[in-house]
């Protein structure tokens, strides 16, 4: 927060989910990993990127079924953002609601005001919105693509207990080589 504070730049966050294997008959908790938007089991990850799309923060792991503005909540992110520096964070409709809980610091896709029977000037308008917020927010959905890319995350099959410590790795690895990338360009 503080890199993206000082110079008044914009962030981008979304959550990832990474397919795990399922846990075995009989276990209490067996339904918390299936998630309800790819109905699979996973485990979901929130990603923080630049507008660039370097990563600058990925949480640990919560099980699959734990919804991203949930998930933002629990890691304190609304009062973190509402009590730092001013910056723009860029999310999509999964964290609407937070804006107003962070002073407007996070801006989501706009709301459908019409539900039926929208005037044809409004869908035009409305869609043109939807997409300009989609360009800007792309960047996240790359670094996301850089993270998935790591073998290791592609579909894990070992234990659920140390899935937070390979994709912190994952991530950390995946930072030093854009931060190391960064800098030989700058270089030459």
């Amino acid at each position: 927060m503080e890199y993206l504070g000082a110079d008044g730049r914009s962030g981008i966050i979304d959550g990832t989910e990474i397919r795990v294997r399922r846990p075995a008959a009989g276990l209490k908790d067996r339904d918390k990993f299936i998630s309800g938007k790819t109905k699979q089991n996973a485990v979901k990850s929130m990603i923080l990127t630049d507008t660039e799309g370097r990563m600058l923060f990925c949480s640990p792991v919560r099980p699959g079924s734990c919804a991203d503005i949930t998930q933002a909540r629990q890691l304190g992110l609304a009062q973190l953002l509402a009590e730092g520096p001013f910056m723009e964070i860029l999310a999509d409709a999964g964290y609407q609601g937070m804006g107003a809980q962070t002073g407007g610091r996070v801006v989501t896709p706009p709301h459908r005001k019409f539900k039926k029977n929208a005037p044809a000037w409004y869908e035009e308008r409305h869609e043109q919105q939807r997409k300009a917020h989609s360009s800007r927010r792309i960047r996240v959905e790359h670094g996301i693509a850089h993270l998935k890319n790591w073998r290791a995350l592609a579909r894990h099959l070992g234990r659920r207990e140390h899935m937070s410590d390979i994709v912190q790795a994952v991530a950390g690895l995946l930072s030093h080589q854009q931060t190391a990338t960064l800098g030989h360009s700058l270089r030459t």
